[in-house]
C-alpha cells in the first residue's frame, strides 16, 4: 500500500511539472513579443537565459587573460592584488603580445636613479606628489598642491552607492590623495577627511538655483562650509556621452539625494547638454574667473576632446589676458562609468591618447602648457600607461573604474541597471551590504601606495626622480614592427614642455601648499 501511494505521489509531482510546460507552452505560443519563444515553446527560454548570463560565461570560461574590454583579467587581476597587499606579480615572462599595435615600450636608463639614504623616497615609497600647483600661475587665494598624482576621478553620489563612496572618500584620506565628487553633487559621503575637487555640470547639483541655472551664493556657502573643498571643476563634457544630456528619472530621486543634489523628491531633472551660465567661450573664462574670485580656489574645466576651434579661441584669450581655467582635465572619448548610448561611447570623441595629444600640443603652441596643471582620464591607472601619460605632458591621472574595482567592482557592466552585485554602483540597500567600509577604503589606499610605488620604480628605471621628468623620447609604441615604431614625440609631433622640478625634497618642504602633509 505504501508503494502506491509513493508511486502515485511521484506521478502527481511530474503531472503538475507537465501541466505548468504545457501552460508556458501555450503562452509562448500565443504571446507576439519574443519570436523565438513563439516559434520553439518552453525549449526557446534557454536561449534568452543563455544570453543574459553570456558576459559572465565570457569573463570566466571563454576569454583568455588579455582579451576582455575594458579591462582584461591581467588588469583587473593587477588591481585587485594591489589593492589586497598581495604578490602582483607574474612569472615565466609576458603572456602579453608585445608586437601588438600600440603596445607601450619604456626606454629605461643604463643606469637608473639612485635614491641615497636621506632621500624621501628612501622611507616612502608611495610619496609621490603633483610637480605643478592649481592655481599658483593665476595667484588664486587658495593654490593647491595635489599630494599624489594619482586621484580618484569624477563619479557621482546616486550613480555610486553611498558605501562605496565613503570608501573611495576615507580611501584617499589615507593614501593622500583627493576624491572629485562627480556632477551628483556634495554628499555626507564624500566628507570623511579625504581631500575633495567639487564638480558640477550642466545640471548644477549642489549648487543649483530654483530655475536650474548656477547659484553662486550656494556655492560661496559650500566652499566656506566644508575646507576640505581645494579645488572646483566645471565639466563641458565627459568621455562616455560628450554633447550629450540626461535624464535623472523621479522615481530615483530619494529624499537625500532631493537635498544633496537641490532638486524635487519624484520629479524628472533634466541635465541639458548645454551650460545656462555661459554660452561662448569669453563667458567661460568669465565664469571661471568669478567662482575663482569668490571663493578662492583654483577652477578648472572638464572635456572629452574633438574639435579644436574653440579649444583655440580658449588658449588665445587666456594668452591675451592671463585669465582663464587653473587645470584642464581631459577625458578619453572610450567612455567609463557613466552609462551612454554605444554610438556616443563608440564612436563621439577622441580616445586620451589622440585627444590629450591634440590638446597639449595646441596650448604648448600658444606658450600656455607651463600654467595649466593637465590632467588625465581615461584607463591609465596602471603605471606604464601613466608613464606615457607623463610623457606626454599629464601632470596628474583621475582613475574611475580602476578606483571601483579596488573596492570590488568585477566589472559586471550592469551600472546602469541598479543591480550592480558588488554594491558599488546600485541604490540597492540590500546590495550594499556586502561592501565593509573601513576594509574597502584600505583597499582602495593601498591600490593607490602600490601604483605609486611601482610607478616611482619605474621613473628611477627611466633615470628620473619623478615622473614630470619624463619626455616624449623615453616612450615608444608600435606601429608596425620595431624598424617602424615611433617614439612618442614623432607619433603625436610635439615635445612636452620642460616641467620646472627642483628635486622631490623641495616638494615635500612645499607642505604651505595645498594637500602635502
Amino acid at each position: 500500500m505504501e508503494t502506491i501511494l509513493n508511486v502515485l505521489s511521484s506521478i502527481s509531482w511530474w503531472l503538475w511539472i507537465v501541466i505548468a510546460l504545457v501552460i508556458i507552452a501555450i503562452r509562448d505560443i500565443l504571446q507576439k513579443k519574443h519570436t523565438i519563444s513563439h516559434n520553439f515553446p518552453v525549449v526557446g527560454h534557454f536561449r534568452y537565459m543563455l544570453e543574459k548570463i553570456g558576459p559572465e560565461l565570457r569573463q570566466y570560461l571563454v576569454a583568455n587573460n588579455r582579451e576582455e574590454l575594458p579591462f582584461n583579467r591581467i588588469e583587473r587581476g593587477w588591481i585587485y592584488a594591489s589593492a589586497k597587499k598581495e604578490n602582483n606579480y607574474e612569472g615565466f615572462g609576458t603572456d602579453r603580445d608585445i608586437f601588438a599595435h600600440q603596445h607601450i615600450f619604456i626606454n629605461n636608463a643604463m643606469m637608473p636613479y639612485k635614491v641615497e639614504d636621506h632621500h624621501p623616497h628612501a622611507k616612502d615609497k608611495s610619496f609621490l606628489p603633483c610637480a605643478k600647483v592649481m592655481g599658483e600661475y593665476n595667484k588664486r587665494r587658495k593654490p593647491y598642491r595635489p599630494a599624489s598624482v594619482i586621484n580618484v576621478s569624477a563619479m557621482s553620489f546616486g550613480s555610486l552607492s553611498a558605501k562605496a563612496v565613503e570608501s573611495l572618500n576615507k580611501g584617499v584620506k589615507i593614501a593622500d590623495a583627493y576624491h572629485n565628487t562627480g556632477e551628483g553633487g556634495l554628499s555626507p559621503y564624500h566628507s570623511n577627511g579625504g581631500d575633495v575637487v567639487f564638480h558640477f555640470g550642466t545640471g548644477y547639483f549642489g549648487v543649483r538655483a530654483e530655475d536650474g541655472g548656477f547659484s553662486m551664493e550656494k556655492m560661496i556657502k559650500l566652499v566656506e562650509d566644508n575646507p576640505f573643498v581645494r579645488a572646483i571643476e566645471v565639466k563641458l563634457s565627459q568621455g562616455a556621452k560628450p554633447g550629450k544630456g540626461g535624464v535623472l528619472p523621479g522615481a530615483k530621486i530619494t529624499p537625500q539625494i532631493a537635498k544633496i543634489r537641490g532638486v524635487e523628491v519624484g520629479k524628472d531633472v533634466l541635465s541639458p547638454p548645454n551650460h545656462k551660465a555661459f554660452s561662448n567661450v569669453p563667458e567661460l573664462i568669465d565664469f571661471i574667473e568669478r567662482i575663482a574670485d569668490a571663493t578662492g580656489l583654483p577652477v578648472g574645466i572638464k572635456a572629452a576632446i574633438g574639435k579644436l576651434e574653440q579649444w583655440e579661441e580658449l588658449a588665445d584669450i587666456m594668452k591675451a589676458t592671463g585669465k582663464g581655467p587653473d587645470f584642464i582635465t581631459v577625458d578619453g572619448g572610450e567612455g567609463g562609468t557613466g552609462a551612454a548610448p554605444p554610438s556616443f561611447a563608440d564612436h563621439v570623441s577622441l580616445p586620451w591618447v589622440y585627444g590629450f595629444g591634440d590638446l597639449y600640443k595646441l596650448f604648448q603652441s600658444k606658450g600656455l602648457s607651463e600654467r595649466i596643471v593637465f590632467i588625465g582620464s581615461g584607463k591609465l591607472g596602471f603605471p606604464a600607461k601613466a608613464a606615457m601619460a607623463f610623457a606626454m605632458g599629464a601632470d596628474c591621472i583621475n582613475v574611475a573604474r580602476e578606483a571601483m574595482m579596488s573596492i570590488g567592482c568585477i566589472q559586471a557592466q550592469v551600472c546602469h541597471n541598479n543591480t550592480c552585485p558588488s554594491g558599488v554602483a546600485t541604490q540597492s540597500k540590500w546590495l550594499q551590504r556586502g561592501i565593509d567600509v573601513p576594509l574597502k577604503s584600505e583597499r582602495l589606499a593601498q591600490y593607490f601606495k602600490s601604483f605609486k610605488k611601482e610607478f616611482l620604480e619605474i621613473t628611477h628605471a627611466a633615470g628620473y626622480e619623478h615622473p614630470c621628468q619624463f619626455t616624449m623620447n623615453d616612450i615608444e609604441v608600435n606601429v608596425d614592427d620595431h624598424n617602424l615604431s615611433k617614439e612618442l614625440s614623432n607619433t603625436y609631433q610635439y615635445h612636452k614642455t620642460h616641467v620646472p622640478f627642483e628635486g622631490i625634497q623641495s616638494l615635500k618642504d612645499c607642505n604651505h601648499l595645498g594637500g602635502v602633509k
